[in-house]
């Protein structure tokens, strides 16, 4: 799914529409006719005034087409209008719609950032596991700052693995304690020892 892969400043509501005004185009959102719907969603993409009927559309978007098309107007959009719209995807049912929405809020590390101790603490542990991967496009500071103190209280040996995963490609030397007290105190399952050995070198590598 082309995703757009930063974040992209809305464009201000004071700014000259294009062409067509906004505000037709919004309209066009919820027309019976899909073509219409996936012009107007590419249409809208960077109007924050646009964000509400984005994400109603979203939600009640049953072509593949045109979701991606609203997607992708969202993350054009950025913002956290755009990330509260793309949240509930995180939950659903259909594998594909996760992927597609942690694949777009990892387009928008910024905005991101302000729901992430809601994420890491969420009570199912597979948000836990997304929310970690959605740290990996962040500054390797904020990025390092958030999943350590996940790992902290993380008692899901797989929530941990996804964390040091994405620790492994853009932690910073302030994550390497954390990672060493986390290996010892899952030393009686294997697989996190080892990755956490493993971050900890290519960290201590890179920084080196």
């Amino acid at each position: 799914m082309p995703f757009v892969k930063r974040d992209v400043p809305a464009r201000s509501s004071t700014d000259p529409p294009p062409d067509d005004s906004v505000a037709s185009h919004i309209a066009a959102l919820s027309r019976p006719d899909p073509e219409a719907r996936w012009s107007a969603a590419r249409a809208v993409g960077g109007h924050a005034d646009a964000v509400p009927a984005l994400a109603a559309a979203l939600e009640a978007e049953q072509v593949p087409r045109v979701r991606e098309a609203i997607i992708t107007a969202l993350v054009r959009t950025g913002g956290e209008g755009s990330v509260r719209a793309l949240l509930p995807w995180l939950r659903s049912q259909d594998a594909g719609r996760r992927a597609a929405a942690v694949e777009a809020l990892q387009s928008l590390p910024n905005a991101i950032l302000p729901f992430m101790v809601s994420l890491l603490g969420d009570a199912d542990s597979d948000v836990r596991i997304m929310a970690a991967e959605l740290a990996r496009n962040m500054p390797a500071a904020d990025a390092s700052r958030v999943l350590c103190a996940l790992l902290e209280r993380e008692q899901h040996a797989n929530v941990c693995a996804a964390a040091i995963e994405v620790l492994a490609e853009v932690g910073t030397r302030d994550a390497v304690p954390t990672l060493a007290a986390c290996a010892e105190r899952f030393a009686g399952t294997p697989f996190l020892p080892f990755a956490a050995a493993t971050a900890i070198a290519r960290i201590s590598d890179a920084e080196g």
